[in-house]
């Protein structure tokens, strides 16, 4: 009896405190330094929050150790609704499966809110590179075992992973050579030292257009509606999808009420055209998922990369 009285006294605190929220600012955490896509988007939607829930939304950026700083202090804030983070692969699908020591646990410290986006990557190569579709590339590192070198922002980064993945579904191999930060793999692909690299679509396009690059595919299950005529690489590989993505995450036990409400919010900013075009000149789709459905979906990528980790004996430490 005591312990039904004390989860009715939760519940009713909580409906309490969902029917005053917000009364004070909220922080939304981006465990990124400013300046970077994650950054623009956060800045973005705290502004329209603020506007709907008529309380500022102040940005703290806590950038480092691939998201894990920042990720650990939403982990670890009270679960009041006050304090939300920006999640995405790296700091709660890929982290677990990466570092052994990991001070936080995705599924145990934080509650979904909504994925924001999903971000296609795009498959590029050097003109000069003898393959000029998926098919070529994997009949091409299928008569060269472990001689092709695709490039990434780094290692466990997305567009590792996102060849990681290709690898192992083609039934290939490859070498890896990582690099510190997606920029400077590019430049090394436009100039010719390494033949391959998947990273971010808005980032490649420009050298796409100008012909500096060709596009071999796209990782999202189905063609973008920025580049049309490239295929998915689904087309040739069944099944595979290795998008990045962007959502927001809540201390666990914050009040389910106060979780639906910014859900809501979320989803009807990224209903506003004005928004919607802002995120597909980034190379990104609009989602705003309900909590259940985030949660599943962050289930699903862990469980994608915890096998790609596993299989490619990928450590960060």
């Amino acid at each position: 009896m005591k312990a039904l009285f004390a989860i009715a006294a939760m519940l009713l605190a909580g409906l309490c405190a969902a029917q005053s929220y917000p009364s004070k600012p909220i922080r939304l955490i981006v465990p990124f330094p400013p300046g970077g896509g994650m950054d623009l988007v956060a800045r973005m939607l705290s502004q329209k929050l603020a506007e709907r829930l008529g309380q500022q939304v102040v940005v703290d950026n806590r950038g480092g150790a691939n998201a894990i700083i920042g990720t650990d202090l939403a982990a670890k804030a009270a679960p009041d609704g006050y304090t939300i983070v920006l999640a995405l692969p790296a700091s709660v699908a890929v982290n677990p499966s990466l570092y052994r020591n990991l001070p936080y646990d995705p599924q145990r410290d934080l509650a979904a809110v909504s994925q924001l986006t999903s971000i296609a990557l795009l498959l590029t190569a050097h003109p000069g590179f003898a393959a000029n579709s998926v098919r070529d590339l994997v009949q091409l590192a299928k008569s060269k075992p472990g001689q092709l070198v695709f490039g990434s922002s780094g290692s466990g980064g997305s567009s590792h992973l996102a060849m990681e993945l290709f690898k192992s579904m083609a039934h290939v191999e490859m070498t890896h050579v990582p690099y510190k930060g997606g920029g400077p793999a590019l430049n090394d692909l436009v100039g010719g030292q390494i033949p391959l690299y998947a990273g971010p679509m808005i980032t490649a396009l420009p050298f796409v257009k100008s012909g500096r690059l060709k596009a071999l595919g796209v990782t999202s299950r189905k063609r973008s509606s920025i580049l049309p005529e490239v295929p998915a690489i689904a087309e040739t590989i069944a099944g595979y999808e290795s998008d990045s993505w962007q959502g927001v995450l809540a201390p666990k036990r914050t009040p389910p009420a106060i979780i639906e409400l910014l859900q809501k919010e979320i989803a009807a900013i990224l209903r506003q055209p004005e928004i919607r075009e802002r995120l597909a000149g980034q190379g990104a789709e609009p989602l705003g998922t309900t909590p259940a459905e985030f949660d599943a979906y962050i289930k699903t990528e862990t469980a994608k990369y915890a096998k790609v980790i596993r299989d490619a004996r990928i450590s960060a430490e």
